[in-house]
């Protein structure tokens, strides 16, 4: 008999999104036990897949299925920025590398916090450059 090894949420998360539902043992037992997780992971896999291919064209459609879901009050978030959701999916352009300039800047802000003066805080960022 094969011991059963338990799985983290992370782990789930990602199978969810990622690994084919029909060959993941792990997956096929948890929708099996709840139909409701079964369907939110569906779901989610479509936003994943439209974001991942800029499926503008399948995008309504996600979107109406989604209010009638367990993402209903997400989808409608996302319907008040419909013009971005369409311009992320359409155009080529991300601010990624922006976002991440900042998160970079903000962790060595938190880093020498109340340790030291701007002139120091600079001559780190820019050292790190």
């Amino acid at each position: 008999m094969k011991k059963s090894i338990p799985i983290g949420h992370q782990r789930i998360a990602w199978l969810m999104l990622k690994a084919d539902p029909l060959k993941s043992r792990h997956l096929k037992s948890l929708y099996r036990a709840s139909p409701e997780i079964a369907e939110v992971a569906c779901t989610a896999r479509g936003l994943f897949e439209i974001i991942r291919k800029r499926d503008a064209a399948a995008w309504s459609a996600w979107l109406d299925g989604a209010e009638k879901s367990s993402y209903a009050r997400f989808a409608r978030h996302l319907r008040r920025d419909q013009d971005a959701v369409a311009a992320a999916l359409q155009l080529p352009w991300s601010n990624g590398m922006v976002e991440g300039q900042i998160h970079r800047l903000k962790l060595i802000k938190r880093q020498m916090y109340g340790r030291a003066s701007f002139d120091l805080l600079r001559l780190r960022v820019l050292n790190s450059a």
